[in-house]
């Protein structure tokens, strides 16, 4: 399947400078979500890779040896309960953009999984609200997941 492009922002204006220092101060690695599923693996005695750049998708946490990849995904920018927020972004500004942009991203995660399924990978996609709200729970399933890799 051919990728879309992502869509462009350029010609757009920000709903506000609130809206926009918001969506600015947004980080694409190391997020809270993140860090507290990195501190729950480290005090279980897992050793993992960051950011893996020659891997599809650069996963938040690698185990390499066992093939386990694992990515945190933003509620928001991946599209979580997609039904529901594409009927809130529909109704605000710049609904076409945002749209767009967040059905890309979806778009985008499936084929990474893909791609990385089928270089034998062990994909396990997390929403950051799950890893908050149960992160030790989260933290059991990957390195359940880990040690039947290895």
């Amino acid at each position: 399947m051919v990728q879309p492009k992502a869509p462009r922002f350029e010609s757009l204006q920000p709903s506000s400078e609130k809206a926009s220092k918001a969506k600015r101060g947004n980080k694409a690695s190391n997020t809270k979500a993140e860090v507290m599923l990195r501190k729950a693996l480290w005090r279980r005695g897992a050793r993992y890779r960051l950011h893996v750049k020659r891997l599809v998708g650069k996963p938040d946490i690698v185990f390499p040896r066992q093939m386990v990849a694992i990515f945190i995904d933003g509620d928001f920018w991946h599209g979580r309960n997609w039904n529901k927020l594409e009927r809130k972004l529909s109704r605000g500004s710049n609904a076409d953009y945002w749209i767009a942009k967040i059905q890309y991203n979806r778009s985008r995660d499936r084929e990474q999984t893909k791609e990385l399924e089928k270089q034998g990978w062990n994909v396990i996609r997390l929403w950051e609200t799950d890893v908050a709200r149960n992160v030790e729970k989260l933290a059991d399933k990957v390195m359940l997941a880990v040690a039947q890799n290895a």
